[in-house]
């Protein structure tokens, strides 16, 4: 599941930054004819960045470079200890690894991350962006659906070994 999760994400990363570097000039917006009165609130720009996600931390390239390189290996280093049923888990660490490497790639590749959703007044941002933060999102959410069932089973638990004259009031 991880190399599948991260592979969709890193392809259709890269296939987007292409066809926007291909397509659009620097700086520069698109948006499909008819689409046009969406201006305003979504449109595809087309922007470099030498920071980490969302613009932030500009002209640290080289740090994130090392940064990802290492993210990528801790992830690779401790998938295989992740329960087998902890899809949660899994998913979230295949979208975060296709994140970090779809951006590594730009960084080794072109000098800067190509960014070019632009939503809003929301910081420009790209595939790879949206796959380390959807994967962020899924691993809370997989963390409070665990913590829901322990807290479930435990209840489940003491009600079993609650002598029936408690339960009952007497």
């Amino acid at each position: 599941m991880l190399f599948g999760v991260a592979g969709v994400s890193i392809a259709l990363d890269q296939w987007t930054k292409w066809w926007v570097r291909e397509n659009i000039e620097y700086a520069g917006q698109w948006l499909p004819d008819g689409l046009t009165w969406l201006s305003p609130y979504a449109r595809i720009v087309y922007w470099h960045n030498s920071g980490a996600a969302f613009g932030m931390f500009q002209n640290g390239n080289l740090v994130f470079t090392i940064l990802a390189f290492v993210v990528i290996a801790a992830i690779i280093y401790y998938y295989p200890g992740v329960d087998a049923n902890d899809w949660t888990l899994k998913l979230a660490m295949g979208l975060q690894l296709g994140g970090a490497a779809g951006n590594l790639i730009d960084r080794l590749l072109v000098g800067k991350v190509t960014d070019f959703i632009s939503i809003w007044t929301f910081p420009v941002f790209n595939i790879a962006d949206a796959s380390i933060s959807v994967g962020v999102a899924v691993l809370l959410l997989g963390v409070w659906l665990k913590e829901r069932e322990e807290k479930l089973k435990a209840a489940q638990a003491s009600a079993e070994t609650t002598p029936e004259s408690v339960k009952e009031g007497s």
